[in-house]
This record gives structure tokens, sequence and C-alpha cells, in this order.
């Protein structure tokens, strides 16, 4: 199980019904409906696609400014350099610009800094080598907006800057000639959210002009499709339409570079949508920037040379199989550091090593943020210094902790949820402690507890079909804001576990309810990470997807988690209420006194059982899967009833204290002091008074 929590929406049936009515399928109207997107005419607003962006680029602050200076170095035949950065966004918001440029005629330049060497953001060196190749105007994308001194020394050696960026905005913007940033207070741009790729090509349309914005837009919509997905930015508004109609354009785009890519990577040919986008071709592009070369993806989408991309994309992908190649070494590295840590160091993960791969532990820090649901911070060591990155978990702001421990740092930056800083290695002792002081006090001294949140619950396994699916895709383009459907199917029954994948990194699930049978994909668990046995009856979250195996589609669930059911089996279920009925003194009958008939040996060793579980101490778990585990271990006939029928009968009798909320158990033994009387609990006095405890002797336990 990954995850502690499920958070399981319930949509109203009436809503559903509803959308049913005006023509929605079911699993879609059951999605909107959860979503609270309950009328027809709020499902056709959230559905609809535009075809264009609508906003113009000129009502962003600057813009005039912008284009006037960039038109103006055209006509001038200046040496125009563009200065992006490494990852995807900013790879695709400087193709987006060079190319365009270059259609002009200009004489351009690109800069993308190397990670490691370079680092995040403009440097003076930088601007120093393109002011000395005679760049006159430099133009930054996905970056630029907090380089006030950086913009002030291109201005002293000669060089004017227009700066382009989505990030916030500090109190002082960079002293440029423009700095169009749709975050500046004084912009009054209605949509907020874009994507540095998204302001690259709104730039674009801007230096179009009014007539050519839509075939500006037609040619750089794929590119910022990509950029926008890749950074997670909110899929809403223009980013809805930038991403929904650059799928549209990818099978006729333009970039060879992207047609090479798709081909390397299985999917020319094939539908592509936001997930494949975000999940195949990013990794691959992000991985140049990881690994030290984002020009090689810079260049891949430059080039108008089809054999050049096909050899382009071969490395790129050769590239991503070493980044995760090396991704896996420092995480099964930092998990050998992770079991050395005391209980005290466990609140906020703080680890460091000179064999780590500094564009890598990003990646890394993610994952174990989420395996061991707490921040992350993960140092590459060199000659003393530690260079960060550390990304959050539950909401816990990153930057206001940083910020408190600034003292012991050399800097830092970024945001609430991801961050990197710079760290002198002797600081690091003291640095892990005040972190971890810091989650405890921010959480109460509670650690979040890791939750999913799932759309809905499946409620007839007859709307789970292809078609369903199918239709299911007018919620795309997904990401933030608009995830994609997630589904749960409870009480289901384990029939077949299978472990696939290079090293058996996957897992194959065959699942059954009633006589509908259905195939999952587990990504990136094993059979001992899953925690579950054929015959296991399981809850299951998953997606929904089509799979094209040997020219044959069928339904397919990727499974995102899955637990021992907290749904009772219609038996569990007539069980509890036999159980209840006792409890209260309701009528029961002959046949049903003798269900409930447990004899001493049955209650020792569920007695047995529960000792040895409870040893060490108070214990918190789910109801069923605890009533279901703890009878299979105390055996017998009727096991599941008469190890509820147990703890009921322990609990009244002082044993246990037990405690429900919701589908928690929580649990803990009582100190004794002389021997208890089991038979003289009144639920089984009253079974006895009919004649059905079977007690030998009725001896004291």
């Amino acid at each position: 199980m990954k995850f502690k929590k499920w958070n399981i929406g319930t949509p109203d049936p009436q809503d559903v019904e509803r959308l049913r009515g005006a023509g929605y399928p079911a699993l879609l109207s059951t999605v909107l409906a959860a979503r609270g997107i309950t009328t027809p005419e709020a499902a056709a607003l959230a559905l609809d696609r535009e075809q264009r962006l609508s906003l113009s680029p000129m009502l962003m602050r600057d813009m005039d400014r912008a284009v006037e200076r960039i038109h103006r170095a055209i006509a001038n035949h200046e040496t125009i350099a563009v200065f992006g950065d490494y990852d995807v966004d900013g790879i695709t918001s400087t193709v987006i610009l060079i190319d365009y440029l270059k259609s002009c005629g200009a004489h351009c330049l690109r800069y993308i800094p190397r990670r490691i060497e370079d680092g995040y953001g403009l440097s003076c060196d930088a601007i120093q080598f393109l002011r000395d190749q005679g760049a006159t105007l430099m133009i930054t994308v996905d970056c630029g907006i907090t380089g006030v001194e950086e913009v002030a020394f291109a201005s002293s050696i000669g060089m004017d800057t227009v700066v382009t960026d989505h990030h916030e905005c500090q109190d002082a913007l960079p002293p440029a000639v423009a700095v169009v940033d749709p975050h500046r207070s004084d912009c009054s741009y209605p949509f907020k959210h874009l994507a540095g790729c998204g302001v690259a090509l709104k730039l674009v349309m801007a230096l179009g002009g009014e007539n050519r914005e839509d075939a500006l837009f037609s040619r750089y919509c794929t590119l910022a499709a990509i950029g926008t997905v890749a950074d997670v930015m909110r899929m809403e508004g223009e980013n809805r339409t930038i991403v929904s109609c650059g799928l549209d354009a990818l099978p006729h785009t333009d970039f060879v570079g992207i047609h090479a890519l798709l081909k390397e990577t299985g999917l020319l040919d094939k539908p592509v949508t936001s997930i494949q986008i975000g999940f195949v071709l990013s990794p691959r592009i992000n991985a140049a920037g990881r690994m030290g070369g984002a020009d090689l993806a810079a260049d891949l989408l430059e080039t108008s040379d089809p054999a050049r991309a096909e050899l382009l994309a071969r490395e790129l992908c050769e590239l991503n199989r070493e980044r995760q190649a090396v991704e896996q070494a420092i995480c099964a590295d930092a998990v050998g550091q992770i079991g050395s840590l005391g209980a005290e160091e466990r609140s906020a993960l703080v680890l460091a090593s000179e064999n780590w791969h500094q564009g890598v532990v990003g990646i890394v820090a993610s994952r174990l943020s989420e395996k061991y649901s707490c921040p992350s911070f993960m140092i590459h060591l060199k000659d003393g210094m530690g260079k960060g990155s550390c990304r959050s978990y539950g909401g816990f702001n990153l930057f206001a902790a940083l910020e408190s421990c600034g003292d012991l740092l050399e800097g830092f930056g970024g945001h609430e949820l991801a961050a990197g800083f710079s760290i002198a290695e002797k600081n690091i002792p003291a640095f892990r402690v005040r972190m971890n002081r810091c989650v405890r006090t921010a959480t109460g001294g509670e650690l979040p507890v890791s939750s999913l949140d799932v759309d809905t619950p499946i409620l007839s396994t007859a709307d789970m079909t292809l078609s369903e699916v199918e239709h299911l895709s007018q919620l795309e383009p997904y990401g933030a804001g608009n995830p994609r459907p997630s589904f749960a199917l409870l009480g289901a029954t384990v029939d077949a576990l299978q472990s696939v994948g290079q090293g058996g990194r996957h897992l194959k699930v065959r699942l059954s309810k009633g006589l509908c049978r259905f195939e999952g994909i587990f990504f990136s668990q094993t059979l001992e990470e899953c925690g579950v046995a054929p015959g296991s009856r399981v809850d299951a979250a998953f997606y929904l997807q089509a799979n094209t195996f040997r020219g044959t589609t069928t339904l397919q669930l990727q499974l995102i988690d899955l637990r021992p059911s907290l749904t009772p089996s219609r038996h569990e279920a007539m069980d509890l209420a036999l159980l209840k009925r006792l409890i209260s003194n309701a009528p029961l009958t002959e046949q049903e006194i003798s269900r409930l008939g447990a004899s001493r040996d049955q209650f020792a060793s569920c007695w047995i059982v529960l000792q040895r579980r409870l040893r060490t101490g108070k214990q918190v778990t789910d109801l069923l899967p605890c009533i279901r585990k703890w009878a299979a271990e105390a055996g017998g006939s009727e096991s599941f009833l008469r190890t509820a029928l147990a703890l009921a009968v322990f609990q009244e009798r002082g044993l246990i204290s037990a405690c429900w909320q919701g589908d928690q158990l929580s649990l803990c033994l009582n100190p004794l002091q002389g021997k208890v009387d089991l038979f003289a609990c009144p639920y089984l006095l009253r079974l006895k008074g009919r004649g059905n405890v079977k007690n030998r002797g009725d001896q004291p336990c």
C-alpha cells in the first residue's frame, strides 16, 4: 500500500443522472459530478476547447517596448542573444524564439546554462561571453525576472536586455528595456498561469502582428504544449488551449526533431496525449539538462535535417537511460542512509554524498518524499561544500523553512514545494537537527499522512468499457487543476500477480469482481512491495486506459495503489451484523446462535495472536483487514466471525482497549491483575444460557 489514506469522492447520484440525461456517458458524468460540475451547461463549458488564443499579447505590460526593441534589432542587423533555461520549459521557449527570429533574417546566438557548471539563471560571465560574440540585445526566456544585478551589468557593457519570464517577481524588477511577465503587479493581463514557453509564444505572436497571430500559434503550439505540460502549469484557460491545440498539431508539426523523438520512443503514428508528453517526451528532453547537455535537446528541436534529428533523438534517449540508472543508484544509496537515521531524524530526510550526480538529486528527493511521507533534502558534496535540492510533502513550506535556517546556508532559492540551496558540509548536522525540528513544529509533532485523491468508486463494472474510456478523453488535456480521472474498485479479488519489465520492476495484476475480470499494470512496484497475494480481497485505485498489444486493443487498469479491502464481503457484512445484534441483545435464531458458538481454545488462539501483534504497544490499523489477518493466523472454521467476537469479548472484559474511528481501529493491551473470566462476559452468558457455548469446565482464562 503506497498511500496511508484514500480520499474517495462521492458524487451525488442525482447530479450524475442529470448529466447522463443530457447525453454524457456514465463514467464521464460521474467524474464531472465528482468534481462539482453538475449541470449540462457547466459540463459543456468545462469540456470546451478553444482553437485559438483570444487574448491579445499586447495586453501584457511592456510587450510594446519588447516588440519595438526587437524589431529595431532585426532592422539594424544586430546580433541577438536568446538566453534560456535548461529545463523543458526553457528549452522549448528558446527554440520558439530562435526559430522565429531566424525566420525574420536575424543573426542569433543561443545560450542555455549548464546546470552543474553555471547554475540557474543569468550570470555575468555568460553575459560577457555573449557580448564578446557581438550581441547587443539579449532576450531572456523562462528566466531573468530576479536578475537585477546581471541585467545592470549587461547594460554597463553595452547590451540591452528584454526579460520574458513567468516566475514570481521580487520587489525590484531588472533594469531592462522591457520586462514581460504576467506576474508583474502592474500587469493587467488576465491569465497569470502561462509557462515560460507560453510567454515566449505570446512574444512571437506580438512580433508577427495581429494578422499573423493564428499562423504563428499554429506553428509553435506543439512546442509550447510540451513545455507547458512539463512545467506542470495549471491546465485551464490559455494553457488548456495551447496544449489541446498542440496535441492536435503534433502529427503534422514542422519540427522534424519532434517526429524523430516520437519515432525513437515508439509513439510515431500513435495517439499522443498529455500523459505521453509528461511521462515519455518531457523526461527525455529534461534528461539533457539534468545530465549537463541541454544544448543537445535544443539542437534536436531546432534542426531541419531529418537524418541529424534521428541521431540526436537516439542520443537523447540514451542520455535518459543513463539518467534513470544514475537515479536508481542514488535512490538505493539514499534508502541505505535512511536506514541508519534515528527516529528524531525521520521528520525531514537530510541526506548527503560526494557520489551523487547534482543534476539528478532533485528527482530522487521527490521520490523519497513520496515514499517516506516527509520533506526530503538531497545534498551533493564537493570540496567541503554542498549543493542541495529539496522537495516538500503535505504542504510543508520549504522556502520558509530554509529561510529560518538561513544562518546555516550559503544561499537558497525556490518556492514552497521545491527549492535549492547551498551549504557548507560542516553545517549539515546542525541543519538536519533544525530542519527536523521545523517539520515537527509545523506538523504538531505528527507527520503528514500520505493520501491519494480518487475521483469516484466504480459502482457498476458494466461501465468499465473501451467506449467509456474513449469518452473520458474529452477531459484532456490533463494537468494541475485537471488531473487524469482516477477510480476505485472496492472489494475486488486478486486472481494473479506477475513481475514484468527489466529486473521485475513492474507488476502485472489480474483482478476480478463478480463475473468480471480485469487486467492491470502496476508500474514501479514489485511483488514484495505490493503487500497482497493471490486470493486477497483488495481495493484498487487506478486510471482506465486502452492497451494495444499485437494489434489487439483491450481495457487495462493502470494501478495507482492496492490495499487490503476496507469494504466487507457479503459474508463479512452478515457476520458483523450478526455480532452487532448479539451485543445489542436483539433476537437471534438458533442457527445464528450456533454460528456464534466459540470454544475456549478458539479464544486462546485469538489471544495469542493479539498478544504477539500488540506486544510493542498501541496499534492503529484498518478494521476489516486486521480482523481478516488475525482470523487467518488464529485459524479454525467461522474464523472471521469468531475473531470479531473475540475482540468484542476481550474489550468488554477489559483485556484490551479498542476505539473505532471510521475504518480505523486503535488497539492496545491493558495491564492485567489476576485472572479474567471470559465466560462471565454478558455476550457469552447469553449464548451459554441457550446452551451454545462449548466451554470445557468453565475455567477462567
